[in-house]
């Protein structure tokens, strides 16, 4: 009976410093490391998550920009600091599901090295076609390519990026056979997909709803599983192909390690913050959609993106650049 209370009292003894910890939290400042450039709508949420998080808890919550390898450097710099809710990264589609398929040398394993706290944002996506394409529809489009094989081609912001992805995907699912032709970023290939050499882009909707409005490019279909807001006479390409969804999504994640307790006391203020109407109204402006969360909610949403992509990858056979 000793030796069972002495083993009880030492458990507490572990237990009870992470339980003061989280109680505690914060008590100093926080660091949101952004993996991506200044400007972004990764940056844009985090600086105002990070805004609204210190003007609620009266501590300083700063953003630090590092970039590179797709967003891994930042990441991984987050993955491999201390696990007590003072350094998070706000992650994305690529850093926290697809890279690890594209390269070769991943610094971190997205799914053990993290823990997921909230998903933040979805932005819209929108595939366009030159006007001079003679489809309007989902149907239509996979009629005129199952036709035309191999005539039809698709731009993209580069190898693996969400663009690429969202096509292969469409490829696979429709059965139908179109040339991708990769950009060193989404401005250029937007920009020739208006002046019809390709066809035609799987693009975030900020980047072409306008051009869309203004005829320079014809709006075809949604990329998620509900209609946009923004269009909402624009059907979704799943009302045609089943099951087709594409987010580019972003969410706050942690090193693994971190306090559950911590997690969700993030997972509960971002809730609020990202629900007020001034930032449901900057949402709409950029085309994105808050998705509420639960921590285990989003991990498990991480974990089949994952899974969704590294198969559409494989079987695609792509490569990062």
């Amino acid at each position: 009976m000793k030796k069972i209370i002495a083993a009880l009292i030492g458990s507490a003894a572990f237990a009870f410093p992470a339980l003061a910890q989280a109680q505690a939290y914060p008590s100093k400042g926080i660091k949101i490391v952004v993996p991506f450039a200044v400007g972004g709508i990764a940056d844009t949420f985090g600086r105002v998550v990070a805004q609204k998080l210190s003007e609620s808890w009266g501590q300083t919550v700063i953003v630090e920009n590092k970039t590179g390898a797709g967003g891994n450097i930042g990441a991984d710099l987050v993955a491999k600091s201390p696990p007590d809710g003072y350094t998070l990264v706000v992650g994305n589609i690529g850093t926290h599901a697809v890279n690890p398929f594209l390269m070769k040398n991943m610094p971190y394993d997205p799914l053990k090295d993290f823990v997921p706290v909230a998903h933040l944002l979805d932005a819209e996506g929108l595939l366009v076609v030159h006007p001079s394409l003679p489809v309007k529809t989902v149907p239509e489009l996979i009629t005129y390519a199952k036709a035309n094989p191999g005539k039809l081609a698709y731009a993209s912001g580069g190898m693996g990026t969400t663009s690429h992805l969202a096509g292969e995907l469409f490829k696979s699912m429709a059965g139908v056979d179109m040339v991708h032709v990769p950009y060193k970023g989404n401005s250029p290939a937007i920009t020739d997909v208006m002046g019809n050499q390709a066809q035609m882009i799987f693009a975030t909707m900020p980047t072409v709803i306008q051009q869309a409005k203004a005829g320079r490019l014809r709006a075809v279909a949604t990329l998620g599983t509900v209609r946009a807001p923004a269009v909402p006479d624009t059907p979704t390409i799943a009302e045609s192909l089943p099951g087709f969804d594409v987010a580019n999504w972003i969410g706050l994640f942690a090193p693994a390690g971190t306090p559950h307790e911590i997690a969700v006391r993030l997972n509960a203020e971002v809730q609020k913050i990202m629900q007020t109407p001034e930032v449901q109204k900057r949402l709409e402006a950029e085309g994105a959609k808050f998705v509420p969360t639960t921590p285990e909610s989003f991990a498990a949403f991480q974990k089949a993106e994952s899974a969704k992509w590294g198969k559409a990858i494989r079987e695609a056979g792509i490569k990062a650049e």
